[in-house]
């Protein structure tokens, strides 16, 4: 997937557009669009000005304060891309634009440009902090990850390769870095556990293979497992929430038509969206069952839509 970072423009918005939006960045290749905004750096600067001071009432071109916070006024988003011959200019630039409408809406004032000018393309995308609609945009830890989740499940669909990230939140580096020297116990044993999912049954029989395979189970409050020549036992809980005896019985339940793909094909391509689509599934049915379940309110005046089936649009 690709890489996205953040700025918080306080400051010298013209000069951040200009840069964007530098011909000489994209090698001659016109490779710029806008949202709610002029695609040049001058109108576009105007175009933002306006909505920001009517939303604020403070100046866009304010000078910053000498002591305390300053107002962002714009956020400036770069998302960049494995290098990949078979990935053109006019791919990067598409999967930008989907990403703007999809984790920002109709209403965000935006500006895009495709870099080419390193070895890896990249996406420069500028939005003003308050939308037409008066909707303030935040840049902040939570928003990010959310926005994270946004241009990964949008590149997904062209088929982006995925890049490692250098470290996952909440991850030891001493786990990480075996993950990244391939020499993880965890690792391996959610690589094995998701390949059986897709020609297992049901759990006994995941659990059966793995002990052909050499694991041994130790079973009680929490089960754990060991692989062939690991010296301790490993919680199945601290694998993933998607690897609890629970979960990966749900799993299997609920698995798509993956099983009859290639296993390295299916783990590298289809393991996130049967995992989402699982625990989803599962979680709904759950509902049904214990009778927790609410209908959900339509409106009955549209037509049927499934963005007017909260169940239906979240699967």
């Amino acid at each position: 997937m690709p890489i996205l970072k953040s700025i918080a423009i306080h400051d010298n918005v013209k000069a951040t557009l200009k840069y964007i939006l530098n011909p000489e960045k994209k090698e001659g290749q016109f490779l710029c669009n806008s949202h709610n905004c002029f695609t040049n750096a001058d109108d576009a600067y105007l175009n933002m000005k306006y909505v920001y001071e009517q939303c604020t009432h403070h100046r866009f071109n304010e000078p910053l304060n000498k002591i305390g916070k300053n107002r962002v006024k714009t956020i400036h988003y770069i998302q960049s891309f494995k290098p990949d011959p078979n990935l053109t200019p006019e791919q990067v630039h598409r999967m930008g634009l989907a990403f703007i409408r999809k984790a920002f809406g109709d209403n965000v004032q935006a500006v895009i440009a495709t870099h080419v000018d390193k070895e890896h393309l990249h996406n420069h995308i500028l939005i003003n902090t308050y939308g037409i609609d008066r909707h303030k945009y935040n840049d902040n830890y939570t928003t990010r990850r959310k926005l994270r989740d946004h241009s990964d499940r949008v590149c997904l669909a062209f088929g982006v390769p995925y890049i490692e990230p250098k470290h996952k939140r909440g991850m030891t580096y001493g786990e990480w870095n075996a993950i990244r020297k391939g020499t993880s116990w965890k690792e391996k044993m959610r690589r094995e556990i998701d390949t059986l999912v897709l020609s297992c049954k049901n759990y006994d029989e995941l659990a059966c293979a793995l002990e052909e395979r050499g694991y041994v189970f130790k079973y009680g409050t929490n089960t754990a497992i060991k692989a062939p020549g690991q010296k301790n036992f490993t919680r199945l809980k601290t694998l993933g929430e998607d690897y609890i005896v629970e979960n990966i019985a749900s799993r299997i339940k609920w698995k798509d038509d993956l099983g009859n793909a290639s296993r390295e094909d299916a783990y590298n391509k289809g393991q996130t969206l049967t995992i989402c689509f699982a625990s989803t599934i599962t979680q709904l049915a759950k509902r049904v069952v214990d009778g927790t379940k609410r209908e959900n309110k339509r409106d009955e005046s549209l037509e049927y839509l499934p963005n007017n089936d909260r169940d239906v649009f979240q699967l």
